[in-house]
C-alpha cells in the first residue's frame, strides 16, 4: 500500500519517531511539531511519491499530500503505534518555546482541521437552498425548507460543541468537560436573554455575568477550552487521589463554566468582533483597497499554511451579520490559481507533465489547491505572479460590488450555486476574470517547460518508483 510505504519515509526524512512531539492533519496536510528541526531531510522529503511539497512554516513542519491526507494520517497514526482520536496525537512532552504567531498558527489549524468536513458539508447544503429558494424551486415556507435548513445550520449554531472537542485534543484536556464547557455557552437561558436584549447581565454570586449569544463563535470557546486545561490540571494537582474521579471533574466545572461566562467567554467575544470589526473598517475605507490586500495576499497564506487564520473571522461575520464577504475572495483565489496552473499545462511538453498539470487544475477548480500551488506554481515566479495578479483583479471587483455569502462554503466552483441570486452575474464575472487574467498573464510570460518543479516530480517518481 503505497501510503504506508510514503509514510514511513516521512517519518525517516523528519528524523524518526523519537524526534515527533505532535503530529495532525487539516485537509490537505500533514502537520508536525518536531524536537529537532534541523534533522528534517527536505530533499529527500520533496521525492517521496504522494508528497506535493513540504516546507518549514512558524516552528511547524507542513507534508503537503492534497485531497487524501486522510489515509495517510491513519498510516501515520498506525505507525506512531497512535489513536487517531488521542488527544494531539501528543508523543513527546514540549519543552521548547515557540513564538507567539507559531503557537496561533498550531491552535488555529489544529482546531478547525478535524471540524472542516462537518462545516463545509452543512455550507454546502445551505448554499444548496439558497439556490434553490432563489430559484423558487422551493417555497420559503414549506417544510422541507424547514429540514433542509436545520441539516445546513445545525452545524453553525451549535458551533461552539464542535469547536470544544477539538480544541481539548489541541490543549490536551478532558474533551467532554469541554464540551460541557459549550453547554454552559449553548444553555437557553443564556441564549433566550440574549435575543431579547431585555437583560444585559446575569449576577453570579455578586459577579456579573454578560449576557451574550454564544451561537456561532468562534474565539469565546477557544480561550475558554485552554483556560479548563490550566484549572483541570491545578484541580486534579491537589485533589487526593481517592476523590479525583468524583471530585475533580465537579470542582473543575463549577470553577471553569462560570470564569468563562465572566471572563473568558466575554473577552473571546470582543475579540472576535474586534477582527471582524478591522476587515469591515478596511471595506468601509475602500472596497478597493479590501479587494486588493485581501486578494492579493490569499495565495501567500495558502502557500505558508496561515489561511486558516482567516475562517474564525469569517465565521464570525456569520454569525453577527447573517454574511461574509471574505470567502467569495478565497474563491477567486481558487479560480485564479486554476487558471495560472492551467497556462502550464501549454508550456508543457509531454503527455506526463501535462498530466499532473491538468489534475492540479481541476482539483484548484474543486476547491483544493496545494497540488496545482505546490506541485506548478511555487517554483515559477511568473505563473505565481500571475495566479496572485488574477486572485487581486477578482477580489477587488467582488469587493466592488459587493459581493457576499450567506454561509460557510468550500470555494469551489460547486459553490457557485450558492450565488445564486443578485450576486450569480457578479460571481460569473469574477470566475471569467480570476480564470482569464491569471491564466493569460502566466501563459503570455512564462516560456515553454520552465515550470521546472513538475520535471522535478517526475524524477521523483522516477527515483523512487
Amino acid at each position: 500500500m503505497k501510503e504506508k510505504e510514503a509514510v514511513k519515509k516521512i517519518i525517516a526524512y523528519v528524523g524518526g519517531k523519537e524526534n515527533i512531539k505532535k503530529a495532525w492533519h487539516c485537509m490537505t496536510r500533514l502537520r508536525f511539531d518536531l524536537i529537532d528541526q534541523s534533522m528534517i531531510d527536505h530533499e529527500n522529503m520533496k521525492k517521496i511519491d504522494g508528497v506535493i511539497g513540504e516546507q518549514l512554516k512558524s516552528d511547524q513542519y507542513q507534508v503537503i499530500i492534497g485531497t487524501n491526507v486522510q489515509s495517510y494520517y491513519s498510516s501515520l497514526m498506525e505507525e506512531l503505534e497512535m489513536n487517531e482520536n488521542d488527544e494531539g496525537s501528543q508523543l513527546k512532552e514540549d519543552k521548547t518555546q515557540k513564538g507567539l504567531f507559531g503557537r496561533l498558527l498550531d491552535v488555529v489549524s489544529g482546531v478547525f482541521g478535524p471540524i472542516v468536513p462537518a462545516i463545509a458539508g452543512a455550507g454546502m447544503i445551505k448554499g444548496i437552498l439558497a439556490g434553490l429558494l432563489a430559484l423558487n424551486i422551493l417555497p420559503k415556507e414549506s417544510e422541507t425548507v424547514v429540514i433542509l435548513d436545520l441539516i445546513a445550520s445545525g452545524v453553525f449554531y451549535f458551533l461552539p460543541f464542535f469547536l470544544a472537542a477539538s480544541a481539548a485534543k489541541i490543549f490536551k484536556t478532558n474533551q467532554y468537560l469541554a464540551i460541557a464547557v459549550a453547554g454552559g455557552f449553548m444553555y437557553p437561558s443564556l441564549l433566550d436573554a440574549a435575543k431579547l436584549g431585555e437583560v444585559s447581565q446575569f449576577q453570579f454570586i455578586g459577579l456579573p455575568i454578560p449576557v451574550i449569544n454564544y451561537s456561532g463563535t468562534v474565539i469565546p470557546i477557544i480561550l475558554s477550552v485552554w483556560a479548563l486545561s490550566y484549572i483541570y490540571r491545578l484541580v486534579d494537582k491537589f485533589m487526593p487521589s481517592v476523590l479525583r474521579t468524583v471530585f475533580t471533574p465537579t470542582l473543575t466545572l463549577f470553577l471553569t463554566i462560570p470564569f468563562t461566562l465572566i471572563a473568558s467567554g466575554p473577552l473571546g467575544s470582543y475579540v472576535g468582533k474586534g477582527l471582524a470589526y478591522m476587515v469591515e473598517l478596511l471595506f468601509d475605507i475602500s472596497p478597493v483597497l479590501a479587494g486588493v490586500v485581501m486578494g492579493g495576499a490569499r495565495p501567500i497564506e495558502i502557500v505558508f499554511g496561515v489561511h486558516h487564520a482567516i475562517t474564525p473571522i469569517a465565521l464570525q461575520n456569520f454569525a453577527d451579520k447573517g454574511y461574509d464577504m471574505l470567502m467569495p475572495m478565497m474563491f477567486m483565489t481558487n479560480m485564479a490559481i486554476a487558471g495560472a496552473t492551467f497556462a502550464m499545462f501549454f508550456k508543457a511538453n509531454n503527455k506526463t507533465e501535462k498530466s499532473i498539470i491538468l489534475s492540479a487544475t481541476i482539483s484548484a477548480i474543486l476547491g483544493i489547491t496545494e497540488p496545482a500551488l505546490f506541485g506548478v506554481l511555487i517554483k515559477n515566479r511568473k505563473a505565481f505572479i500571475a495566479c496572485t495578479i488574477g486572485s487581486t483583479v477578482a477580489a477587488t471587483f467582488f469587493a466592488a460590488m459587493g459581493v457576499r455569502i450567506y454561509g460557510y462554503i468550500l470555494s469551489s466552483i460547486v459553490s457557485l450555486v450558492a450565488y445564486v441570486g443578485p450576486y450569480f452575474p457578479y460571481a460569473i464575472i469574477g470566475i471569467i476574470l480570476a480564470i482569464g487574467t491569471a491564466f493569460t498573464i502566466a501563459f503570455i510570460t512564462v516560456k515553454k517547460n520552465s515550470y521546472g518543479v513538475v520535471q522535478r516530480n517526475n524524477a521523483a517518481i522516477k527515483i523512487e518508483g
